[in-house]
């Protein structure tokens, strides 16, 4: 999650019935959805000795502190592992995985039914999920194809507020409310639900 440290596990198998070592060239990047990498943000190496038959787990721990400053808003980062089996003539395996960091900032709160023309109250609450405060908050409402720019107060670390938000529906059907909160540390980070609007 966003604002978390990261907890990884590379697990080695060895297949064969000999003794192997194994060197482990770790490394992991801020990238864009292009999969172009922005900035290096862990480079690590380990040797591993695995017996016949053995499997190994090797832990890799990214704090927030070493990624968030270089987090682009696609919230990716890759991770490589480079793993060459020693005195096999460079038999080498490279793994590779991308995280997508999942935000659980914007929670959007319902009344159990909507009636065209009936004012309707909304609970959106929104969340710092950094170990650091934010300030220049803002919250963005785009509903019947208008937008609403509210500021709000500076969070601290974890700090979890809400605002309500008061709208007159126009017309019965399906309707979409889009909320994208940003601040000095982080931006864009959206919520969004489909109101089902009845008729008078």
């Amino acid at each position: 999650v966003f604002g978390k440290d990261i907890n990884l596990i590379l697990v080695l198998n060895n297949l064969s019935s000999d003794r192997k070592s194994v060197r482990v060239d770790m490394s992991a990047s801020t990238i864009l959805y292009t999969r172009r990498a922005v900035a290096e943000i862990l480079k690590a190496a380990t040797s591993v000795e695995l017996g016949p038959k053995q499997g190994k787990h090797i832990r890799v721990k990214i704090p927030y502190t070493h990624y968030g400053k270089y987090l682009t808003t696609d919230k990716r980062i890759q991770v490589t592992a480079l793993c060459e089996v020693m005195r096999t003539h460079g038999l080498k395996l490279l793994v590779e995985k991308t995280i997508i960091l999942e935000d659980t900032n914007i929670i959007i709160k319902l009344p159990r039914r909507v009636v065209v023309n009936r004012a309707v109250s909304l609970e959106i609450s929104y969340a710092n999920p950094l170990p650091e405060p934010v300030s220049r908050c803002v919250l963005l409402v785009t509903l019947m194809n208008q937008q609403v720019k509210i500021n709000l107060a500076p969070l601290a670390p974890r700090e979890r507020s809400k605002i309500y938000f008061e709208f007159t529906p126009r017309r019965a059907g399906p309707l979409q409310l889009q909320v994208d909160f940003s601040c000095d540390k982080f931006s864009h980070v959206k919520g969004f639900v489909t109101i089902a609007v009845a008729p008078a």
